[in-house]
């Protein structure tokens, strides 16, 4: 069997609408490079469909209003060499001195929280920026606060749930409506030898009980349709982190949760991402 490799060039504000589309489109395994997307489709997939499916996604874009400016080129790979290119492009990720984030074949590090990641086709593999953030802000409001119940909505390759776990939460939980990432967040748990840590298919519904700390690493309109649920499901004294919002629509996001009773506490932004951090506000004199 062979493969073809596909590399695409993609604006940051494009990069996961177009993943998701890829992902549609059969593919294998996604590499994420910042400033690029690799894509893995085996030989059964048409070149010429895979093309016109990409070329088409960029009206997607345009009426979506993302940048539809990306660029794309297709290349033959022979099977023998598919796991050595698949290993060459998956690189440890040093953040902030604090965390690594590795594949399963690299070695681990004593200085450092290391976070093992097999992504395959599901988001999180620890480059994009909102990662990254979440990944700081957790352990920030983390360090000297109540570590009982962790939850993680949309969990994908369930890397800030591992975050969550070695940080030393209790027990976490985490949901995902892709059963893509229902297969790979367990393995990447096993990975990291954890076994407090639950992978459930569905949505933010899929969980019960209440939460010391929620994280989400969403598109602003899904954190948007789950802001009571969020609520619902936060301690007194809890903490809410959302990221994914693209810069200018995190205002939105602000009064939906200060509609549902809750504080933001800090925004970061990265590039052309938005985290941000909420407290339950305090109750009027």
């Amino acid at each position: 069997m062979t493969y073809y490799e596909v590399t695409i060039t993609v604006p940051e504000e494009s990069k996961d609408a177009l993943v998701n589309r890829l992902n549609e489109l059969g593919c294998l395994g996604i590499t994420d490079l910042e400033e690029k997307i690799i894509a893995y489709f085996d030989d059964k997939s048409e070149v010429a469909v895979l093309k016109e499916g990409l070329n088409a996604f960029r009206d997607v874009l345009k009426n979506s209003g993302l940048d539809p400016d990306f660029t794309f080129d297709c290349v033959n790979l022979p099977d023998k060499d598919w796991n050595e290119v698949w290993k060459k492009n998956i690189k440890p990720i040093d953040v902030a001195g604090i965390f690594l984030i590795l594949p399963s074949w690299e070695k681990e590090q004593s200085d450092r929280i290391n976070l093992v990641i097999d992504a395959g086709m599901v988001f999180g593999t620890g480059h994009h920026h909102t990662t990254q953030s979440c990944l700081l802000l957790i352990k920030r409001y983390m360090d000297h606060r109540a570590k009982d119940r962790f939850l993680d909505v949309g969990t994908g390759t369930g890397i800030l749930a591992i975050c969550a776990s070695k940080l030393g939460f209790r027990e976490v939980i985490g949901v995902d409506i892709d059963p893509l990432a229902v297969e790979a967040a367990p393995r990447n748990v096993a990975l990291n030898g954890l076994d407090n840590i639950t992978i459930r298919e569905g949505g933010i519904t899929a969980a019960d009980g209440i939460f010391d700390f929620i994280a989400g690493n969403l598109l602003s309109e899904i954190i948007i349709s789950i802001v009571p649920e969020i609520a619902a499901r936060l301690k007194a004294s809890g903490t809410v982190l959302l990221s994914g919002i693209m810069l200018g629509q995190e205002d939105e996001v602000i009064v939906q949760m200060e509609q549902a009773g809750l504080k933001c506490v800090e925004k970061v932004v990265a590039d052309i991402w938005v985290s941000l951090v909420f407290k339950p506000a305090a109750p009027e004199a």
